[in-house]
């Protein structure tokens, strides 16, 4: 028995990497598995491969950043199989450069694949579930990148963080249809981060941290019912852990006696908020607070 026996799930960006590996364990914990990429060849490769093992997947080829092509998906869905009951937002691409230096072009593809990808499925989802009733799964895919920030991805940090608070607030208005949302910040070696968590084919020895798949059994719970009672949360996954995010949260506060702000006054005071919290005034590297990096897989004492 899987945790997926007799559902339906779809994933966008399947073909490779993380959606891969996604594809596959929802597949073997019992899932109808619909396997979504641009690429037709590496769709149709992950379906059959799922198809070879005894499990059930059909693939689906489009840009989900498009919502005809978000909506077929669905709808080959519920053609196919009969229902709905899961929805994973994978698709993602980078286009890193300095803001500077970034063209439009370079934005606009960047902010269309991840935000836009996420409205187009996860509306239309949505749109099945209000009609049809629940209960339902959405997992999102952020990334500290937004959560943190990481230099030279202005663009793919922005949307990521866009999707992490996409996933809360569709988590509130989806509640009172028994639909789920939450969102993962996943760490992993695929084409797109390669390099930065080694290169592809450096396994070594033994368990492979890194490894795209590792994220894969934290996506299969979000999507079923064992997690019902889980919305609105943002997870790290990577290697054999996970982590739960906190959101934005005020940690000091300054006010005036009731009156006004003078902006010189301001001048005079803000330091106390940087002194009362403990925060840097400058720019900081929040990257270098992760808790897992190539070099140190382990929680420091004194890190959150």
């Amino acid at each position: 028995m899987g945790l997926l026996d007799g559902r339906v799930v779809v994933l966008s960006g399947a073909g490779r990497g993380i959606g891969r590996g996604e594809a596959i364990e929802l597949a073997r914990q019992g899932a109808s598995v619909v396997v979504n990429d641009v690429d037709a060849e590496a769709a149709a490769a992950v379906a059959a491969e799922i198809a070879d093992s005894g499990a059930t997947a059909i693939a689906h080829v489009g840009d989900c950043s498009e919502v005809e092509a978000a909506q077929s998906l669905v709808d080959q869905a519920v053609a196919t199989f009969g229902r709905l009951d899961a929805v994973v937002n994978n698709a993602g691409i980078v286009r890193d450069r300095t803001l500077a230096k970034m063209t439009p072009e370079e934005w606009d593809a960047v902010i269309a694949v991840h935000l836009r990808g996420h409205y187009a499925l996860t509306h239309a989802a949505c749109a099945y579930w209000k009609e049809h009733g629940g209960p339902g799964h959405i997992v999102c895919t952020a990334s500290t990148s937004g959560l943190l920030g990481n230099f030279g991805q202005s663009n793919y940090g922005a949307a990521k963080a866009g999707i992490a608070a996409f996933s809360t607030i569709v988590a509130q208005e989806m509640a009172r249809y028994e639909v789920t949302c939450n969102a993962i910040a996943p760490a992993a070696r695929t084409r797109i981060t390669e390099g930065a968590y080694g290169r592809i084919g450096d396994a070594g020895d033994g368990f492979d941290f890194w490894h795209p798949d590792n994220v894969a059994p934290m996506v299969a719970f979000l999507s079923s019912s064992a997690s019902a009672h889980i919305s609105g949360k943002v997870f790290g996954v990577q290697g054999d852990t996970v982590e739960l995010y906190r959101p934005w949260t005020s940690v000091a506060v300054i006010d005036n006696g009731g009156r006004r702000w003078d902006a010189d006054e301001l001048a005079a005071r803000v330091h106390e908020l940087v002194a009362a919290s403990g925060i840097v005034a400058g720019p900081e590297n929040a990257m270098a607070k992760l808790r897992f990096s190539m070099t140190e897989r382990s929680a420091p004492t004194d890190r959150p």
